[in-house]
């Protein structure tokens, strides 16, 4: 059985994530009202396994959960892509007519945001999670009220769909990734079928230091495929770099990494895993 960290509710996207990465797997799952108590869960027993979400191609990247990331200490053993789908859901007795409100996470709030410009008569609350925001009005029985959460949730807390598929973009989709405690790490990835990793490092306040790393990087034929730079505190002006890159060879990726760490400050490999199809 793996026994799953996950933030928010069961039904939430967090939930279907882990159970499809999963699947065929018993899932346990630990759900958690933060993403520091997701790790958290990992530190105390490194049984544990997190999932967290990364980025989203509406919304962009978490960047508190690089953070959490690094300081947590956990190697990343895999990722997964979600497509994102969102409906608007109610008490069973209620409908269009009688709800006043919606609830719903912001970032789904966001995702939504022309289609609720749509209904300009709802009155928009922010909720921890999606699947919180339909557990909480169905456990207490909030009747107009609404929310907003993938309609696996709304189902599993007996409420009724109103419309589904109401995202304003359909190609949305979420990376999360998965994360163990390092000594846990080997048993959950297929090390020799790793081909891609995620990095992060500092670097010298020099003119191109960036440049020489990327093109050190290229030489090998390593594919970067994301940046994230974030302001290290008490430094100012100067950047950690969050750094995903996919290779075919990993000995020529192994001889990158070489090439690079004498340009780099404070350089640490996050993981090592396979990519998400």
């Amino acid at each position: 059985m793996k026994r799953i960290a996950i933030q928010g509710e069961k039904g939430s996207f967090h939930d279907i994530a882990a159970h499809d990465y999963f699947k065929g797997e018993q899932v346990q799952l630990i759900c958690c009202a933060t993403f520091e108590q997701v790790y958290e869960a990992v530190r105390r027993d490194p049984t544990v396994i997190a999932m967290a979400a990364i980025e989203n191609t509406i919304a962009g990247s978490l960047l508190h959960n690089y953070e959490l990331l690094r300081d947590s200490g956990t190697t990343v053993v895999g990722e997964y892509k979600l497509h994102i789908s969102h409906c608007i859901c109610c008490l069973p007795d209620d409908s269009w007519e009688t709800i006043t409100e919606v609830h719903s996470h912001p970032v789904a709030l966001m995702q939504t945001r022309h289609y609720l410009e749509r209904h300009p008569e709802l009155r928009v609350v922010e909720a921890e999670d999606t699947a919180g925001a339909a557990c909480m009005i169905s456990e207490g029985q909030h009747h107009g009220w609404a929310a907003i959460c993938h309609a696996d949730a709304a189902r599993l807390y007996g409420l009724k769909v109103l419309e589904n598929g109401i995202e304003d973009n359909k190609h949305n989709f979420t990376r999360f990734l998965v994360c163990s405690a390092p000594q846990k790490a080997d048993m959950l990835r297929p090390l020799t079928a790793a081909n891609k990793s995620s990095l992060v490092f500092s670097l010298p306040h020099e003119e191109g230091s960036l440049s020489q790393v990327l093109s050190i990087l290229s030489f090998y034929r390593i594919n970067l495929t994301k940046i994230q730079s974030l302001p290290i505190i008490g430094r100012e002006w100067e950047y950690l770099f969050y750094v995903d890159v996919t290779y075919d060879d990993l000995t020529r990726y192994r001889q990158s990494i070489d090439a690079i760490i004498p340009l780099t400050r404070e350089l640490k490999i996050l993981g090592e895993y396979v990519q998400a199809s």
